[in-house]
């Protein structure tokens, strides 16, 4: 790893470099995932709805994921227009409303998360496993010190732990 900064980094601030690294990743996962008209955010949200061990609802998802309830509903209506998923009512709560994967958006769920998974891979490449590690807890552990009490509601709710970060316990 190279101690010096790029020219156009004057001091290395923090958000300047999450920023444009955050940048160049969504680009590359944006540009990958293209084949299958999604883009990075509706991967997100179909991988909570897979994930999920109860039918999620639309303002759960929202939580989980910290996305607004206007948002959502337009997330949600753009894959249900591209017959990834629908909208109806619980099979456990007929007065809840949930959204589900159709076939469709199983299979490419399945796909486009193989295609995330290279192109992470390939964004990490100039990182050893162990400072790959490190900054996967690191960044971890800044997000679950500030995950409010909704998301870990929903979270809980859903009992998605085998896909999503467990609460954090300690320092």
């Amino acid at each position: 790893m190279n101690d010096v900064p790029p020219p156009d980094v004057p001091a290395r601030p923090l958000g300047y470099l999450l920023k444009h690294a955050y940048a160049t990743l969504a680009t590359e996962l944006g540009q990958a995932l293209a084949p299958f008209r999604i883009i990075p955010r509706e991967l997100g949200v179909m991988g909570v709805i897979a994930a999920a061990r109860e039918q999620p609802s639309q303002l759960e998802i929202a939580a989980l994921l910290g996305i607004d309830r206007t948002t959502m509903v337009g997330i949600i209506d753009a894959l249900e227009d591209k017959g990834y998923v629908e909208r109806r009512r619980s099979d456990q709560d007929r007065r809840r409303n949930v959204v589900t994967l159709t076939p469709a958006g199983q299979e490419s769920l399945e796909a486009a998360e193989q295609v995330r998974e290279r192109v992470e891979r390939d964004f990490l490449a100039p990182l050893d496993e162990q400072a790959v590690q490190a900054l996967t807890d690191a960044l971890l552990t800044l997000h679950l010190a500030r995950t409010d009490a909704d998301t870990t509601a929903a979270v809980g709710r859903l009992a998605c732990a085998e896909h999503l970060p467990a609460p954090h316990t300690g320092p």
